[in-house]
């Protein structure tokens, strides 16, 4: 099966644009995105079309059930179900899936039985070849209807244009009762107001417990329509509820169909208000130039200069997959859905963002965003605040203004340190400073959750940690990965304390920060799991897995020996020093990359060695031996990385993409840096990927890097010099890039002593 490529001209001259070159305004950068790079493997991205953290996401879905439904498109599928609205990107977990629209022509099956069953009774063949993806627009031509679908989207509202084919019985089912992994409707209600407009609402159980959505829908040719509204019962018997509504009406050949529709989590009149006011006519051609040239707004940011096409393509599109999250929560007229799950009168200036993937999200996309768009990022940091206002505490992982409790860890703590340290301070910073210290503590009180989620988002391992000291691995699950996680987000909290002025607590939160030292057993040197007893477990494996069922979080012993980003010279200290340290590192990317279990994690991927990039825990790791003196292992292993984790294909990401996080290491890491612990702004060097980067700053200002003796072969650091001056470690401030400057890098095709201390 081979892929359209996205690289030709620059899509025949729709944007007025004569080459791929510099333009009078903005260079045409979507042109070097493929959206589909991630809808295969198990990238779990979706090709439909999105602005930067727009609110809706019209978008294809294939399939319904299984891991590989998460956003609801899989390449491999050769079926669509019609176009829903709502869709998450590259997750692990799966919700969504809300409001879909599917055109037809003929007699309208809708009745479904079969509850395996992947396909609708109204679903049609489609080809690749038929199929388009680029940034703000999508297309395919429907082989069942002889239909082309076409969606666009703004920030709240999405346009679709079907072109028909002549039929006395064409239409649209609009279909309600419908979602992804067939979550359980608990509301649900559809309302035909006129003869070319449908309002409608409901609430579903699943991910999230209480998942609001409410629509209105807008059709340009008038309809006449049946109300669907009864049940069905399933082949095993299951009675379901059903809300769906078929439309019908003429078509001439090549007519074309358009739909308006807009979503709010507060009401319906919140949807009608954000669709009108963004989309208040019919012009197709106007809304998807306007999405192209919003996309070309947030990919100017960086330039890069290469002369291989498909590693711009890679790069273009892991900027774009960037900003498909969070997702602007906030309606045109200011309300919002809170954690409290009832409706607040915000403001659009300071608008809400939801879907916050922390545990994935603070290691690279937030320090991302502190170098690209700052304010962004302040606007994350403060829908942070008002969630642990409105709900009690800090999500873990938010999704639609509920708290999942999935992952682990409390990492909104690093992503507003890691602000507030590199200068990005407009916030409230006592209560920011408040609920970290507040989502370190064990009290469930005062939390405004479902009585399931409670003891995943404040779990007792808090308690033991703060209390014992340790947390008890037969007493307490993912013991190891959570005092990890709990040991460096508590040095966080130390760093935010000292601030403060705060010395009691930062002195009580250093303490706290070293616990990492407790798991880690000098026979093994690995982090192991200690009991009520203070007794290894046993037996012991290093290579084992039983997904979320273990001492570890989607890993093994092997990745999260490693986690110890805020205090990586007591690491090396802990193995023995930087010999033994370089010996042990080196071991990790040759061992043997079996896993060995029953229930092994799915999300420990991309192995090399037992280094697994296809999953966040190990994202520092590479970085880690230029604290140890041996740079050039740090360059060879990101080359290496380069080269099997990332690709223009489907199935370009060697794991899930994880709302940006996969992408945003690869951004950072071909510019030729990684951020090791956010938190500290330090970045650590690495290879650069290309001949030339352009961070354009905020504020006119630009961070230029220059590559020379680039080659493939040349993956080693020779010199690196910082605007004229030698740089002899391979490190260098946040402060230095934020200021802007020329760092010039030599590259060899040999290993160099450059950088050793």
């Amino acid at each position: 099966m081979k892929l359209k490529t996205f690289l030709i001209g620059c899509l025949g001259g729709f944007f007025a644009f004569s080459s791929c070159t510099e333009s009078t305004k903005v260079k045409d950068y979507s042109a070097y995105v493929n959206p589909f790079i991630g809808t295969g493997g198990h990238g779990h991205t979706f090709p439909g079309s999105v602005v930067p953290h727009g609110m809706i996401q019209p978008s294809p879905d294939t399939r319904i059930d299984g891991w590989d439904a998460c956003s609801g498109y899989y390449y491999a599928d050769s079926t669509i179900n019609g176009f829903s609205h709502t869709h998450v990107s590259g997750t692990g977990c799966c919700d969504y899936g809300d409001v879909l629209l599917m055109p037809t022509t003929g007699t309208q099956e809708y009745t479904i039985t079969d509850s395996q069953s992947q396909q609708l009774p109204y679903a049609s063949s489609f080809s690749h070849s038929n199929e388009t993806a680029e940034p703000g627009y999508y297309a395919v031509f429907l082989d069942r209807y002889q239909v082309k679908a076409e969606l666009t989207a703004t920030k709240r509202g999405a346009l679709h244009r079907y072109t028909f084919p002549e039929s006395k019985e064409a239409g649209f089912i609009l279909d309600l009762d419908y979602s992804l992994q067939r979550q359980t409707n608990s509301e649900m209600e559809i309302e035909v107001i006129s003869d070319t407009e449908i309002i409608g609402h409901k609430k579903t159980t699943y991910w999230a417990f209480d998942q609001y959505i409410n629509f209105y829908a807008k059709f340009s040719k008038p309809f006449t329509h049946t109300l669907i509204t009864d049940s069905v019962t399933m082949d095993d018997g299951k009675r379901l509820p059903v809300c769906k509504v078929l439309l019908q009406f003429n078509t001439h050949k090549d007519e074309q169909v358009l739909v308006k529709v807009g979503v709010s989590a507060v009401d319906t009149e919140g949807a009608r208000k954000n669709v009108e006011t963004e989309i208040p006519d019919w012009n197709f051609d106007r809304i998807r130039t306007n999405a192209r040239a919003d996309w070309n707004r947030y990919l100017s940011k960086i330039d890069i200069t290469t002369a291989d096409e498909n590693d711009k393509t890679i790069f273009y599109t892991s900027l774009y997959h960037t900003a498909i999250s969070p997702n602007l929560f906030t309606d045109m007229d200011g309300r919002y859905l809170g954690m409290d799950l009832t409706v607040h009168q915000g403001d659009t200036i300071n608008p809400i963002y939801t879907v916050f993937s922390l545990w994935d999200t603070f290691r690279a996309l937030h320090p991302l965003m502190t170098i690209i768009d700052p304010e962004l990022n302040n606007q994350f940091v403060n829908s942070l605040i008002k969630k642990h206002q409105e709900g009690g505490i800090f999500p873990m992982w938010e999704l639609a203004s509920n708290y999942t409790g999935t992952m682990i860890g409390y990492h909104a703590v690093p992503v507003i340190v890691d602000a507030y340290v590199k200068g990005y301070r407009n916030f409230d910073i006592r209560e920011a400073y408040k609920a970290s210290l507040r989502a370190a503590e064990y009290d469930t009180n005062g939390i405004k959750c479902p009585a399931l989620v409670l003891p995943h988002l404040m779990p007792k391992a808090k308690y033991y940690k703060n209390t014992i000291g340790y947390i008890p691995c037969d007493r307490e699950n993912e013991s190891v990965a959570k005092a990890l996680e709990y040991a460096y987000d508590d040095w966080c909290i130390s760093v935010f304390a000292e601030a403060m002025g705060d010395s009691e607590v930062q002195t009580k939160y250093a303490r706290l920060a070293k616990a990492y030292e407790f798991y880690f057993d000098k026979s093994t040197r690995f982090m192991r799991g200690l009991d009520s007893k203070g007794e290894w477990r046993t037996p012991f494996n290093p290579r084992a897995s039983t997904h979320r069922t273990d001492d570890y979080c989607e890993g093994t012993a092997w990745q999260w020996t490693w986690f110890v980003p805020h205090d990586v010279d007591g690491l090396i200290n802990l193995m023995g020093g930087k010999e033994p340290f370089i010996e042990k590192l080196d071991s990790l990317f040759t061992a043997d990359s079996s896993l060995e279990g029953e229930a092994t994690s799915a999300d420990i991927s991309g192995l090399i060695g037992q280094y697994a990039h296809g999953n966040e825990p190990s994202h520092h790791i590479i970085h880690l031996y230029n604290y140890a003196d041996a740079p050039w292992r740090t360059q060879e292993l990101v080359d290496s990385v380069y080269k099997s984790q990332y690709s223009n294909r489907v199935d370009g990401l060697s794991g899930n993409e994880d709302c940006g996080q996969m992408s945003a290491w690869y951004i950072l890491n071909s510019m030729g840096f990684y951020q090791v612990c956010p938190g500290k702004p330090v970045y650590s060097i690495g290879r650069p990927a290309f001949d030339k980067v352009v961070i354009n700053l905020p504020g006119d200002k630009k961070f230029s890097i220059y590559v020379k003796n680039n080659a493939k072969s040349h993956k080693y650091i020779q010199s690196v010099s910082l605007n004229g001056k030698a740089l002899t470690t391979p490190f260098f401030s946040h402060e230095d890039l934020v200021r802007g400057g020329v760092m010039e890098i030599e590259m060899s095709s040999q290993p160099t002593r450059w950088g050793i201390q």
